[in-house]
Protein backbone atom coordinates (compact mmCIF):
# COMPACT_ATOMS: atom_id res chain seq x y z
CA UNK A 1 0.00 0.00 0.00
CA UNK A 2 1.45 3.23 -0.90
CA UNK A 3 0.95 6.07 1.42
CA UNK A 4 -0.15 9.46 -0.02
CA UNK A 5 2.24 12.13 0.36
CA UNK A 6 0.57 14.75 2.37
CA UNK A 7 0.33 12.34 4.92
CA UNK A 8 3.74 11.53 5.03
CA UNK A 9 4.82 15.06 4.78
CA UNK A 10 2.27 15.40 7.85
CA UNK A 11 4.21 12.58 9.44
CA UNK A 12 7.64 14.14 8.89
CA UNK A 13 6.52 17.58 10.03
CA UNK A 14 4.83 16.25 13.38
CA UNK A 15 8.30 14.61 13.97
CA UNK A 16 10.14 18.08 13.44
CA UNK A 17 7.92 20.34 15.06
CA UNK A 18 9.54 19.92 18.96
CA UNK A 19 12.96 20.58 17.43
CA UNK A 20 11.46 23.74 15.40
CA UNK A 21 9.97 24.96 18.38
CA UNK A 22 12.86 25.01 20.20
CA UNK A 23 14.41 27.49 18.27
CA UNK A 24 17.85 27.18 16.37
CA UNK A 25 20.22 27.64 19.56
CA UNK A 26 18.57 24.35 21.10
CA UNK A 27 18.72 22.49 18.40
CA UNK A 28 22.64 22.89 17.99
CA UNK A 29 23.44 22.44 21.32
CA UNK A 30 25.39 19.68 22.61
CA UNK A 31 22.81 16.84 24.39
CA UNK A 32 25.49 16.36 27.31
CA UNK A 33 28.10 19.56 27.80
CA UNK A 34 30.17 17.94 30.17
CA UNK A 35 30.44 15.12 27.88
CA UNK A 36 34.17 14.03 26.46
CA UNK A 37 34.97 11.50 23.53
CA UNK A 38 36.36 8.55 24.29
CA UNK A 39 39.76 8.42 24.17
CA UNK A 40 42.53 5.35 23.49
CA UNK A 41 45.19 3.96 25.76
CA UNK A 42 47.81 1.54 24.93
CA UNK A 43 47.54 -1.67 26.76
CA UNK A 44 51.05 -0.98 28.38
CA UNK A 45 50.15 1.98 29.69
CA UNK A 46 47.46 1.02 32.16
CA UNK A 47 48.43 0.68 36.08
CA UNK A 48 49.33 -2.84 37.43
CA UNK A 49 45.92 -3.19 38.92
CA UNK A 50 44.14 -2.82 35.27
CA UNK A 51 46.03 -5.39 34.21
CA UNK A 52 44.94 -7.79 36.89
CA UNK A 53 41.60 -6.94 36.46
CA UNK A 54 41.83 -7.83 32.53
CA UNK A 55 43.73 -10.88 34.03
CA UNK A 56 40.71 -11.62 36.30
CA UNK A 57 37.87 -11.41 33.68
CA UNK A 58 39.93 -13.64 30.76
CA UNK A 59 40.07 -16.23 33.49
CA UNK A 60 35.96 -15.31 34.32
CA UNK A 61 37.38 -14.36 38.46
CA UNK A 62 37.09 -14.29 40.88
CA UNK A 63 36.70 -10.76 41.76
CA UNK A 64 37.13 -9.22 44.58
CA UNK A 65 33.88 -7.12 44.71
CA UNK A 66 30.82 -8.70 44.55
CA UNK A 67 29.92 -5.92 41.62
CA UNK A 68 32.16 -7.28 39.67
CA UNK A 69 30.53 -8.61 36.27
CA UNK A 70 27.42 -6.44 37.01
CA UNK A 71 25.55 -4.77 33.76
CA UNK A 72 27.32 -1.33 33.26
CA UNK A 73 24.12 0.85 31.79
CA UNK A 74 26.36 3.35 29.91
CA UNK A 75 23.90 5.91 31.66
CA UNK A 76 26.37 8.73 31.11
CA UNK A 77 26.05 8.19 27.25
CA UNK A 78 29.77 8.17 26.50
CA UNK A 79 30.77 4.96 24.53
CA UNK A 80 29.47 3.64 22.00
CA UNK A 81 25.31 3.29 22.26
CA UNK A 82 24.36 -1.13 22.25
CA UNK A 83 21.28 -2.80 23.62
CA UNK A 84 21.27 -3.44 27.43
CA UNK A 85 23.47 -5.87 29.04
CA UNK A 86 26.18 -5.61 26.25
CA UNK A 87 27.97 -3.70 28.76
CA UNK A 88 29.94 -5.34 32.35
CA UNK A 89 32.18 -3.56 34.64
CA UNK A 90 34.91 -4.69 36.98
CA UNK A 91 36.66 -2.41 39.58
CA UNK A 92 40.39 -1.87 38.86
CA UNK A 93 42.12 -1.80 42.73
CA UNK A 94 43.00 1.38 43.59
CA UNK A 95 46.21 1.21 46.69
CA UNK A 96 45.21 2.73 49.78
CA UNK A 97 41.40 3.81 48.67
CA UNK A 98 39.06 2.92 51.74
CA UNK A 99 36.57 1.66 49.38
CA UNK A 100 36.32 0.47 45.51
CA UNK A 101 37.73 3.50 44.12
CA UNK A 102 36.91 5.43 41.39
CA UNK A 103 38.72 3.31 38.80
CA UNK A 104 37.21 0.40 36.15
CA UNK A 105 37.27 -1.46 33.35
CA UNK A 106 34.01 -1.71 31.43
CA UNK A 107 33.89 -4.05 28.58
CA UNK A 108 31.56 -4.96 25.55
CA UNK A 109 32.62 -7.62 23.34
CA UNK A 110 36.13 -9.58 23.22
CA UNK A 111 38.97 -7.19 23.79
CA UNK A 112 36.55 -3.94 23.67
CA UNK A 113 38.05 -3.02 26.88
CA UNK A 114 37.36 0.69 28.19
CA UNK A 115 39.37 2.59 31.08
CA UNK A 116 37.70 5.40 33.60
CA UNK A 117 40.08 6.67 36.16
CA UNK A 118 37.36 8.95 37.15
CA UNK A 119 34.43 6.56 37.47
CA UNK A 120 32.75 6.88 34.19
CA UNK A 121 33.46 10.91 33.60
CA UNK A 122 35.71 10.13 30.50
CA UNK A 123 36.75 6.70 29.06
CA UNK A 124 39.83 4.98 27.04
CA UNK A 125 39.04 2.40 24.49
CA UNK A 126 41.66 -0.04 25.10
CA UNK A 127 44.28 -0.56 22.61
CA UNK A 128 45.18 -4.34 22.62
CA UNK A 129 47.75 -4.13 19.89
CA UNK A 130 50.51 -1.71 21.90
Amino acid sequence: MRIPPRISMLAAATALLPALLAGPAAASAPVRPDRQDVGDICLTALPAQAHDTLDLIDSGGPYPHPEDGDVFENREGILPRHDPGYYREYTVVTPGSPDRGARRVVTGAPEEDYYTADHYASFDLVDHGC
